[in-house]
């Protein structure tokens, strides 16, 4: 069954070998691409229906009903900011729909902290060869389809 994985952010979509972090530009947790977003307060909303996983104020996971989980980080080391400029709309078990905003955050208050805004989006524990479609070089808004995770 094919999965579409769509942008949890709006943006410019890049190979994930252009994130400065090696785990996600070596795909050490999985394969996928990751977004350059636009600037602003800006909602990042669930890239696949599915339960939230893991939930932090700089990070997601949602899994699918299948299993399949997709990874969102907002920003690399944001960490680091101890939530400070991200604003929760979901809790952890809850059941959400590819495009809800579980997320409010500004991109453009990461790159003044100090850190890179860019958003990598990955099919966790996925081998390479199961993902397709990668839309990268692309302008996308929330919402868009990225990629395509096949089992």
């Amino acid at each position: 069954m094919s999965l579409t994985v769509q942008s949890p952010v709006p943006g410019k979509t890049v190979p994930m070998s252009e994130v400065p972090d090696p785990v996600f530009a070596e795909s050490m947790v999985g394969p996928g691409l990751a977004v350059q977003p636009a600037g602003g307060r800006q909602n990042a909303v669930a890239p696949v229906d599915g339960t939230v996983v893991t939930l932090h104020p700089h990070a997601f996971v949602v899994a699918t009903e299948d299993g399949r989980a997709v990874l969102v980080h907002l920003g690399i080391d944001t960490v680091k900011q101890k939530g400070e400029g991200f604003t929760l709309h979901v809790v952890k078990g809850e059941s959400v729909r590819a495009g809800q905003p579980l997320i409010e955050w500004d991109p453009d208050a990461v790159v003044a902290a100090g850190y890179s805004a860019i958003v990598p989006v990955v099919a966790l524990d996925a081998a390479p060869e199961v993902l397709s479609g990668q839309l990268t070089g692309a302008d996308v808004v929330a919402g868009d389809p990225v990629f395509v995770w096949d089992d």
